[in-house]
């Protein structure tokens, strides 16, 4: 219930005053109130003080929490903040800028290095003279934060440098200009993570990608597999050894063919012609690669959307014009979780009228799709508040077609998740809040 959007003030000062609720409720979205900001310190918890930011309370409880005698409790948001600091945890640039007191151009230059590598890991826009001085700080953990997601990139002059030191060489071998020396020099690096790296860059010189190809460690061949440079018979060997090496109990050649999640993005660059080759492609990942293209011709997409790989016909799926029958069959077929987002119930050619019919799936993730339709008949809807599956319960307690009769079996489901997102719906009628709340003495 302290989820619940509709919970007005006073029934929030009354949860706030159960530990469980009050922690809860320190997650809630939007401003808290004074008097429940109140409750939520008086119970001296810094794991959920912590959260009382002064996005989230007024200045005035702002100022209280400063002039709190415990420092537990003063400094719960900071000691969180350089925990995970000295952890190396990513943390946005904002929290570290609240936290720490001072402007990011500030910490960038700050004494201590495990706040400059935090920055660095943060702070993707920084200014030129910022982004150099981390490149070139005097810690290793800083260069290696400086470089590690990519953005900013290194500038060119400044990549020989990154290549030579160690801390920074596996992340800018990625994508380095590269001349024919360095290119051999990476693909001779003893550190498989730099080989990888360097397996990886569109740039590398053919010399290097013909030593990769011969490389010992799957992981290395797996990611040269996809370059553009190598032709299609070395591709297929390459594919055909690390299968070989798979079957007979190789854990690093089976997570290069099957979490290996680089794909040849310039499949979509090759010229129409050329690209609609790879619709014969035997390698699953190249068919995906060409399934994100955008313009192919209306027998490729046939081809593409009858796939035997769900993620190739689901990369498809994604194209704009893409048939409303394409979208519901893959839905009936393989749910629509995943990492894709949006997902195709969303997408705007899906035939929503369908939504309906999803109640009678075998598959409860299909059923619990069918809660998207805002407009769920109550008989529909009644039944998946019964469902045997309990993702479906819970999807169907946060349904806003939610009547009283409903809502009353969900709170006294088995589940608690269920229970909970009962609790938080906004049909739940502020008499029942009143009324779990006097049950529980509060």
């Amino acid at each position: 219930m302290a989820r619940n959007r509709r919970a007005p003030q006073d029934v929030l000062v009354r949860l706030a005053r159960h530990a469980r609720a009050a922690h809860e409720m320190s997650w809630r979205r939007g401003m808290l109130l004074d008097p429940v900001a109140v409750e939520i310190l008086a119970h001296r918890d810094p794991s959920t003080v912590l959260h009382l930011r002064r996005s989230r309370v007024s200045s005035a409880v702002v100022r209280r929490i400063a002039a709190d005698s415990d420092a537990r409790i003063r400094d719960a948001h900071l000691d969180f903040v350089r925990s995970m600091i000295e952890r190396a945890v990513s943390l946005p640039i904002d929290d570290l800028e609240e936290a720490l007191g001072r402007p990011r151009a500030l910490l960038a230059a700050d004494p201590d290095p495990a706040v400059r590598a935090a920055v660095a890991d943060a702070w993707w826009e920084r200014p030129a003279d910022v982004h150099v001085a981390l490149l070139t700080d005097a810690v290793p953990a800083v260069r290696a934060a400086a470089v590690r997601r990519g953005h900013p990139s290194v500038p060119m002059d400044l990549q020989p440098r990154c290549l030579a030191d160690p801390a920074t060489r596996a992340h800018v071998a990625r994508y380095a200009q590269l001349t024919p020396a360095l290119g051999m020099d990476l693909a001779m690096d003893p550190d498989e993570e730099v080989r990888q790296a360097a397996a990886r860059n569109p740039a590398l010189p053919a010399e290097a990608v013909a030593r990769l190809v011969a490389d010992a460690d799957p992981g290395v061949r797996g990611n040269i597999a996809q370059h553009r440079l190598v032709d299609t018979q070395t591709r297929d060997r390459l594919y055909a050894q690390l299968t070989e090496e798979s079957k007979a109990g190789s854990v690093e050649a089976q997570v290069a063919l099957e979490w290996n999640f680089l794909e040849p993005d310039w499949v979509c660059e090759e010229p129409p012609p050329d690209r609609l080759a790879y619709l014969e492609s035997p390698h699953v990942v190249f068919r995906r690669a060409l399934a994100r293209s955008r313009d192919l011709p209306p027998e490729a997409w046939q081809r593409l959307d009858a796939d035997c790989d769900w993620r190739v016909r689901r990369y498809a799926a994604m194209r704009p014009d893409v048939p409303p029958a394409v979208l519901e069959r893959l839905v009936r077929e393989h749910g629509d979780g995943g990492p894709f987002r949006p997902g195709m119930v969303e997408h705007p050619n899906f035939p929503r009228e369908v939504l309906p019919t999803f109640t009678d799936a075998e598959d409860a993730r299909v059923r619990r799709l069918a809660l998207h339709d805002t407009n769920l008949p109550r008989p529909l809807l009644a039944r998946l508040t019964a469902d045997p599956d309990a993702h479906v319960r819970r999807a169907a307690a946060e349904h806003p077609g939610l009547d009283e009769e409903l809502l009353q079996v969900l709170l006294t489901d088995g589940d608690a998740d269920v229970v909970a997102n009962a609790a938080a719906s906004d049909a739940l009628p502020v008499v029942w809040m009143y009324r779990i709340l006097d049950g529980a003495g509060l």
